[in-house]
């Protein structure tokens, strides 16, 4: 089976298998009984860590290990996210305290007359009780859906972070092939250059043209150009490395070494479990639980609310006898309360929770689309890129042998300088194209990595 043939399945089990479970009932209406999801993670929950902390070890390189430890605890965005995270577990614990009972104490002094009566003193101190009895299930459903916000802001804190991280590596694989590319300038350039001298001396010697110390100084000052434009690469690739950490540009410095990070090998077969770990599309499926939950809780509006409530306390026309037997009072029962009539307002209120569930559900297929689409892209883009990367090297060889070859032949006295030029500009093209495309396959590579959440 070839390999879109593989990604092809894997696309199709992974849609059916995530899809069926979750916009099965995405876009049918929920009894008033509804049947929640457990209010507990349970196993391959959102509670479960669904990215490889350290993916990016994979390309062993030390000091890009060193950055992304500083990224951790720099990036804006990732502590912007982490900022909304602790927002969700406030408003989870303001839900889950709905479903404890409420106990308050007041007190009260008060002077009054009753018709026919004399004014008197009232002291008072009573300390009410409130517990609103979850029959129809609401305050369990606001809880779910709190539960699933809570997590959905964790998964999106995740892909934040998987984000930043895959950011930095893409910027580091580019400052290191500026770094690379600008070594080979200058290792050509220097042959420029002493090409460049020994043309003049010959040309000196009447041996060879100007046209001959033209060509070799053309050849010097454009790779002199192109040599500047790989360092100013390498120069804004050190201050996006720096917005990255949290500095300022200009802070970061980085040790040269030439030196592109190790690319590691395409998986044979990427299991549908990988790509289910991917922070957005688990962020998405508890999207969906919470919209499912809520609209639970808008349906179990249209039945009465069972409050429990109770009272204790002292009542006294004295303070000094405040607190005496005689003085004590309570009260204990029951209420249920129905609401007759809204205006419609509970009507819309599950229209919504409806429409909403089904735009969650909707939004969810999309993900898991579009995981596929990005997963089959950047596997096929790594595949072909390796390909090429082994056709280019093949090419450079010959593209070597044909300069050495072009470079005796114009010794001998055989050609002209002009077929030493193009077989320079052959190689040195050859030479950095092939960097290129190693480059750009780290770069497809780290995309697959962060579309799997980390390693295959």
């Amino acid at each position: 089976m070839t390999l879109r043939e593989r990604v092809g399945c894997l696309g199709c089990v992974l849609l059916l298998s995530a899809c069926s479970s979750w916009l099965g009932g995405a876009s049918k209406p929920v009894a008033a009984s509804v049947t929640l999801p457990p209010a507990e993670p349970t196993a391959g929950s959102a509670s479960e860590p669904s990215i490889d902390p350290s993916w990016w070890v994979l390309l062993a390189d030390p000091e890009l290990d060193r950055l992304q430890t500083q990224l951790a605890a720099g990036n804006v965005n990732v502590r912007l996210l982490a900022a909304r995270v602790q927002q969700a577990q406030a408003t989870l614990a303001m839900v889950q305290s709905g479903a404890s009972p409420t106990v308050s104490v007041s007190t009260a002094v008060g002077r009054a007359q009753s018709a026919g009566g004399s004014a008197a003193n009232a002291w008072n101190l009573t300390a009410p009780l409130s517990w609103e009895v979850d029959v129809w299930g609401r305050l369990q459903a606001n809880t779910v859906a709190a539960q699933a916000s809570l997590q959905a802001s964790q998964e999106d804190l995740a892909l934040a972070r998987l984000s930043a991280q895959a950011s930095l590596v893409q910027t580091y694989v580019t400052v290191r092939a500026a770094e690379r590319q600008a070594q080979v300038l200058t290792q050509a350039l220097v042959a420029y250059e002493r090409a460049l001298q020994l043309t003049q001396y010959r040309y000196e010697a009447g041996v060879v043209s100007a046209g001959d110390v033209a060509q070799a100084r053309l050849q010097v000052n454009t790779t002199q150009a192109q040599l500047i434009e790989s360092q100013a690469n390498r120069l804004q690739g050190l201050n996006a490395l720096a917005v990255l950490l949290g500095q300022e540009p200009g802070q970061l410095t980085l040790a040269l070494t030439h030196a592109l990070p190790t690319a590691p090998d395409l998986p044979e077969v990427v299991p549908a479990s990988l790509l289910q770990r991917r922070p957005d599309v688990r962020a998405a499926q508890q999207r969906v639980r919470s919209a499912q939950a809520s609209l639970g809780a808008t349906q179990a509006s249209f039945f009465p609310a069972l409050t429990f409530n109770a009272s204790a306390g002292y009542s006294n026309a004295s303070l000094s006898s405040l607190f005496s037997a005689s003085s004590l009072l309570w009260s204990l029962g029951p209420t249920m309360a129905l609401n007759l009539f809204d205006g419609g307002l509970r009507k819309a209120n599950e229209a919504n929770a409806m429409a909403a569930l089904d735009a969650a559900g909707l939004t969810y297929q999309q993900t898991v689309l579009q995981a596929l689409q990005e997963l089959q892209d950047n596997l096929m883009l790594a595949y072909q890129l390796q390909l090429q990367a082994q056709a280019q090297s093949k090419a450079l060889v010959a593209a070597h042998d044909s300069l050495a070859i072009t470079q005796a032949q114009y010794d001998a006295g055989m050609v002209s300088y002009l077929n030493v030029v193009n077989a320079q500009t052959a190689a040195l093209g050859t030479e950095r194209a092939l960097l290129d495309t190693e480059a750009k396959r780290l770069l497809a590579l780290t995309q697959l990595m962060k579309n799997l959440a980390g390693r295959w």
